[in-house]
């Protein structure tokens, strides 16, 4: 199984070691964390839900199209659902090949889809007592067609941390 959910914490070491071939000179892998803080509200844990058979049959679709579509030796994908505290990881994704360059896009192809894809719902708790299922007013608002069912959260745990952001930041 390329795409997995897991109620525990992700064995990173293990799942790493999954994709280790000798043919492989290349790893990359994505991690994404439960933050602190989303659209101006303090967060102070996550659940996540999802339709699990139909999830699992749609996330190995998105690997193997990785696989097909970029020259990789292995990949895998794996979801936290349940409650999540600050700082825990809730998806990781990990990606070998033979160089770094397909690894990298095909591990950013694989978050990409399984974000709009997969079946999966996030709920946030705030510190102020409320709670809410992040990006439901928007599916809901959506065009009534196949692709508005795929919409269902947000991974931006490492926006701080992206090309653009650090060109902005870090002027040379």
């Amino acid at each position: 199984m390329q795409f997995r959910f897991t109620e525990s914490p992700i064995d990173v070491g293990s799942a790493r070691r999954e994709l280790q071939t000798l043919s492989a000179g290349g790893y990359v892998s994505f991690e994404g964390w439960v933050r602190d803080l989303n659209d101006g509200q303090e967060v102070t844990r996550l659940e996540y839900e999802a339709f699990q058979e139909l999830a699992v049959k749609e996330g190995d679709r998105i690997v193997t199209d990785a696989m097909r579509r970029f020259p990789i030796k292995h990949a895998l994908c794996i979801h936290r659902v349940g409650s999540l505290g600050l700082g825990d990881m809730a998806v990781w994704v990990g990606v070998s090949s033979a160089h770094r360059g397909e690894a990298f896009d095909a591990c950013r192809f694989i978050i990409d889809e399984v974000k709009h894809r997969v079946p999966i719902w996030k709920k946030e708790h705030y510190r102020n007592g409320d709670s809410g299922w992040v990006n439901c007013e928007r599916c809901a608002a959506a065009p009534q067609h196949s692709h508005a069912l795929h919409t269902h959260h947000e991974h931006q745990p490492h926006d701080h941390h992206t090309p653009e952001h650090l060109a902005t930041t870090n002027p040379k």
